[in-house]
């Protein structure tokens, strides 16, 4: 008997001892029939109360709200504070302030992104997205020579990207000499960045360095961080700006009596619960809207125009002509047909962008057609595109791709990876939303006319 119950559990024993009571023959007997009785299960896990967590989480998220409501109000009284000060501001410098305030800041003190944020972007929905575009800079890197290289990303978000480049950069064994420079401007996000690729990172707090901090991969590759793209080292660089464009603040400027004005913030009169400013159109022309050069062909009437995208691009073009290299833009955007694009996300819905600033993303489409007039007018690079997300990966043997991780995939994965490739590629979805455009210095013209870029024939 003594022997059958030590086959079949000793949880006995430990019972018996934590109650202090000598073992017996007969102890043993009389647990053994209960175990018949009840069966092993009601023996083999001892009943443990846990810790009630709900009452802390409930503490917890209410304290993060809180501090949420706090920082939205403070960056609602500076905005308004600034309007009472200097009159209505531009629709740029509002986008500045809700986004990149030090304090209260849309992408300063949160993880903003994935599906408990309040946009998840392709990189978050299929490993498939970041290692086509792995390949494609591989591919165009080797065409070119294969020479020394860094990689560049501008607005890196979480690090999911340039963590997925760097899984694909190991996989075809690239020599592990290149180092990695990310543009990030939020603190949070650079250390939330540091975290998926480095095995450690140090903040530089001196004037003599151009980045505020610097890292190391587990591999060995030394990654750095800067506030600014000028600050970034001058060399042959693989450069990438994901859903970076988008971000960045524009001008609404709208023709009146043939004159570009500028459409402004103001605080609204009448204010109501909805919003407590309102869009108003300066009287006279601003700095900006005399400026601003419409294109030959241009025939709207209204229009967004990104003064910091045409500098960045300016900036890129001229590096890449001088130093070498390879740029890739990825971005929802038109060919300079839309007029009203300005808007907020929050949660992953439509939001009012004047409503509770700093509590939303604030975004607007990029105008390809302006950022390719942009980059070429001085000809010192060529571009390709925009070209449709869904037949830019198409091209680059999405499919093909699909197919190979679903055979080796889980049943329960199956579904996750079709849908996030549909996601990505569906004219109707981000395939059609979203567009590839990419830069190579206007030396290699020729080169590329007999060896076309991949993805964009």
């Amino acid at each position: 008997m003594i022997t059958a119950f030590k086959h079949m559990t000793d949880v006995g024993y430990v019972c018996i001892i934590e109650e202090k009571k000598k073992v017996t023959a007969n102890m043993l007997e009389k647990i053994f029939k209960c175990i018949l009785r009840h069966g092993i299960r009601k023996f083999s896990y001892k009943s443990v109360k846990r810790p009630d967590f709900s009452q802390e989480i409930k503490q917890k998220t209410k304290v993060i709200a809180d501090e949420e409501a706090k920082r939205t109000t403070d960056l609602n009284k500076q905005l308004k504070a600034k309007i009472l000060a200097t009159g209505p501001i531009t629709v740029a410098d509002y986008m500045r302030e809700v986004l990149t305030h030090p304090q209260g800041g849309y992408y300063m003190c949160k993880d903003v992104f994935g599906r408990e944020g309040d946009f998840i972007t392709s990189p978050e929905i299929s490993q498939i997205f970041a290692e086509l575009v792995g390949i494609w800079l591989l591919t165009e890197w080797y065409k070119l020579g294969s020479l020394e290289f860094q990689l560049v990303e501008l607005g890196p978000g979480r690090g999911t990207l340039i963590r997925d480049l760097l899984r694909v950069l190991t996989h075809f064994k690239v020599d592990p000499q290149f180092s990695i420079h990310l543009v990030e401007i939020s603190p949070y996000l650079s250390n939330l960045q540091a975290e998926r690729i480095c095995h450690g990172s140090t903040s530089i707090d001196d004037n003599k360095s151009r980045f505020y901090r610097k890292g190391e991969t587990p591999s060995g590759i030394k990654v750095f961080w800067y506030k600014h793209f000028e600050d970034v080292p001058r060399n042959f660089s693989l450069v990438i700006a994901h859903e970076f464009f988008d971000a960045l603040p524009i001008h609404k400027l709208q023709l009146d009596k043939n004159l570009w004005k500028e459409v402004l913030i103001d605080i609204d009169p009448n204010v109501s619960e909805k919003s407590e400013f309102r869009f108003v159109l300066s009287r006279e022309q601003t700095p900006v809207s005399k400026f601003y050069q419409p294109l030959k062909s241009e025939t709207r009437i209204s229009l967004e125009y990104s003064l910091e995208s045409d500098r960045l691009i300016s900036i890129l073009a001229k590096r890449l002509q001088e130093d070498g290299g390879i740029g890739l833009v990825i971005d929802y955007g038109h060919f300079g047909d839309k007029t009203d694009t300005f808007r907020a996300f929050r949660k992953h819905t439509l939001h009012n962008p004047l409503v509770d600033p700093g509590s939303a993303d604030l975004t607007a489409d990029v105008d390809f057609r302006q950022m390719k007039h942009t980059a070429e007018k001085n000809n010192e690079v060529i571009t390709f595109g925009p070209i449709k997300q869904g037949i830019f990966l198409q091209q680059m043997q999405g499919d093909v791709r699909l197919e190979r991780l679903l055979k080796s995939a889980l049943p329960d994965n199956q579904s996750l990876l079709k849908s996030g490739y549909e996601m990505l590629t569906d004219p109707k979805q981000m395939g059609g939303r979203y567009k590839f455009f990419s830069i190579f210095p206007a030396i290699l013209k020729e080169h590329l006319n007999k060896f076309p870029v991949n993805g964009f024939r």
